[in-house]
């Protein structure tokens, strides 16, 4: 067994000490468990770093190419920007929607083919890097702006019925979700939106042409138009609260669908089988 798998192992182990941490930190109202499950998602996030390094030390590549690859790179991105958001905001509930996340996309990736392939050579090009970080930060902040999202309706339903759960107490106000949940949106957009543009610039250097409608292509267009069209309504018309919150998770199901959907299940130059070499 190669070593980026034993760390992959390892990092999936930490992070699911992480989220049964922030699970009992939740249903138990331990403090003491949100901070220790902060420090164990950080030691888990510095193993899974290593899992990339030394997986990109045996690839020679950016290693993005098959589904356990991908899967872990986002699981990776998502935990990263949640540490992030967590030092400014400080709120462990965030986590306990956060980390299973990451942690399903870790279970599901170490039960896929985790060899390493040879990328295909037309699309081993610095634009590479490039665009993957980009687009795969993109879409782990608008996962976090899903999961506030979520937690905004269930808040708010609550509010309405005066029927409160024990996670109505340790969730933040409603205007404190609607504010983090507008930050994702101005931090993943320009995100999303160099990464469009980076894969232009790599689909040029590869095919010799910008675009090519490939079914990622129009995907992650159609994604980009309602992520815009959101902040349009945002900026202009004044949209917040529980609007927001739903047009953000209808969102997040176009790119989840563009991200996997495309990827296992369309043809094209951006399916998995595809990035990699004969």
């Amino acid at each position: 067994m190669s070593l980026n798998i034993i760390l992959f192992k390892l990092a999936l182990l930490v992070y699911f000490s992480a989220t049964i941490l922030y699970l009992v930190d939740i249903i138990s109202h331990r403090q003491k468990a949100g901070l220790a499950a902060r420090w164990v998602l950080l030691c888990g996030f510095a193993v899974h770093s290593a899992t990339l390094i030394a997986r990109f030390v045996e690839a020679g590549y950016t290693p993005v190419t098959n589904l356990h690859e991908s899967l872990s790179f986002s699981a990776w991105c998502v935990v990263g920007i949640f540490l992030l958001f967590d030092v400014r905001y400080r709120l462990a509930v965030i986590g306990a929607f956060l980390t299973p996340l990451a942690l399903v996309l870790m279970v599901i990736g170490g039960v896929t083919v985790t060899s390493v392939a040879e990328i295909n050579p037309m699309l081993n090009s610095w634009w590479f890097p490039i665009h993957v970080a980009l687009a795969f930060f993109g879409n782990a902040v608008f996962t976090v702006a899903f999961a506030v999202s979520v937690m905004y309706l269930i808040q708010e339903r609550m509010v309405k019925s005066k029927k409160f759960s024990a996670l109505f107490y340790r969730m933040p106000s409603l205007n404190i979700l609607d504010s983090i949940n507008y930050r994702c949106l101005t931090l993943g957009f320009p995100l999303m939106t160099m990464g469009i543009i980076s894969g232009a610039m790599w689909a040029n250097s590869a095919w010799g042409g910008y675009w090519r409608w490939d079914p990622k292509e129009t995907w992650a267009l159609i994604t980009w138009f309602l992520y815009a069209a959101l902040l349009h309504g945002r900026l202009v018309v004044g949209w917040r609260g529980r609007r927001a919150a739903i047009f953000m998770i209808v969102g997040f199901c176009f790119l989840v669908f563009s991200y996997l959907g495309v990827g296992l299940l369309l043809p094209g130059e951006h399916n998995f089988k595809s990035l990699q070499g004969p």
